[in-house]
């Protein structure tokens, strides 16, 4: 497996090289199981590489999320779990919690059983359904990267990636996600329905006595020494300051908020929009075999960074104006060369 020497300050051509040839490596075994969904595959693997970011997948079912989330950590030798989310789950079942265990001296102790937060890669499975009381016990774990239970704090294990889903048509006996929490996931990406040849190739491999079977390619040593040479990629200053200026605009008190934020936008995204954008758009760039961040990176991953950092007021949705549909105003409004003109 390829090793990265991270820590020198600066991402290396060397380094690119090997960090987009495992990349490809990764994406060619998942997709031994996953027909399609380039893009969705694309924007798991920025948020994984972000380190501890999660991300947010949105489709129907049957779309393949829960097996791309499998196959994934097949290929990547992680440890992984799913929680399907229902009404009556509990925090507990979740983070664990403390039982009763009789030891060979004949004594009864608390001893702590983990729950099933305590992996790698986290599938919470329609996490919508579940109560707020159980969404906010995966709060401190997206948040922090620990839980606490019964006042003792546990460290998660790293890397660590909660992958949420959440169905966009069934909503009765659900419970929205509040803003808080949305906030913490780096991406929303919307799982899109495969095209006709792509049902056909699924119709192949999932109808045949032929099982796909994927090798593994990278490790959690491998992932964080990605991670770690993610963030070394440099960003000029007039493309922070494009990304911040992207982010402003989605806020419509803001003077460089274009007309689709100031008439359906009630908030726009906080400083951790801004955060998901830099952050993706290194990545972004070394998936583009570059080192150092350029405009078109920061608007490529604007959309899956921001949409669900809008919070979108009673005329959009009367008037049927999504989140994306504003994004595409404010990506159009805020000029490049103005954030070089700011910079200067």
């Amino acid at each position: 497996m390829e090793r990265y020497e991270a820590g020198s300050g600066r991402a290396g051509s060397a380094e690119v090289e090997r960090f987009q040839r495992q990349i490809r490596e990764i994406i060619h075994e998942v997709q031994q199981v996953i027909v399609g969904q380039e893009d969705v595959l694309r924007g798991v693997l920025i948020c994984l590489l972000a380190g501890s970011s999660h991300v947010l997948l949105e489709g129907v079912p049957g779309l393949g999320k829960t097996r791309l989330v499998r196959a994934l950590a097949d290929v990547l030798h992680l440890e992984y779990s799913r929680v399907q989310f229902t009404p009556d789950l509990m925090p507990a079942d979740i983070t664990g919690t403390n039982i009763i265990s009789d030891e060979p001296s004949g004594e009864r102790r608390f001893r702590f059983e983990p729950g099933p937060v305590f992996a790698n890669l986290i599938l919470a499975d329609e996490i919508n359904r579940a109560t707020p009381k159980t969404q906010a016990a995966l709060l401190e774990a997206m948040a922090e990267t620990q839980v606490t239970v019964a006042n003792v704090q546990r460290r998660l294990p790293s890397p660590f990636m909660v992958l949420a889903t959440q169905n966009p048509i069934e909503m009765e006996g659900t419970y929205p996600l509040p803003e808080a929490q949305l906030d913490r996931f780096l991406f929303k990406i919307n799982v899109g329905f495969p095209s006709a040849d792509e049902l056909v190739s699924i119709l192949d491999r999932t109808t045949s006595d032929r099982v796909p079977e994927v090798r593994r390619v990278a490790g959690a040593e491998d992932i964080l020494r990605m991670q770690a040479l993610a963030r070394q990629v440099p960003i000029a200053q007039h493309v922070k300051e494009y990304a911040a200026r992207l982010v402003m605009a989605t806020r419509p008190d803001s003077p460089e908020a274009p007309r689709a934020a100031r008439e359906y936008v009630r908030f726009g995204a906080s400083p951790r929009g801004a955060i998901a954008l830099v952050l993706a758009g290194k990545i972004n760039a070394l998936l583009e075999g570059r080192y150092n961040v350029a405009f078109d990176d920061i608007r490529r991953v604007a959309h899956p960074a921001l949409r669900h950092r809008l919070i979108l007021n009673f005329e959009a949705d009367a008037e049927g104006v999504s989140a994306d549909t504003v994004i595409d105003q404010i990506v159009m409004s805020v000029r490049p060369e103005d954030a070089e003109a700011a910079a200067r």
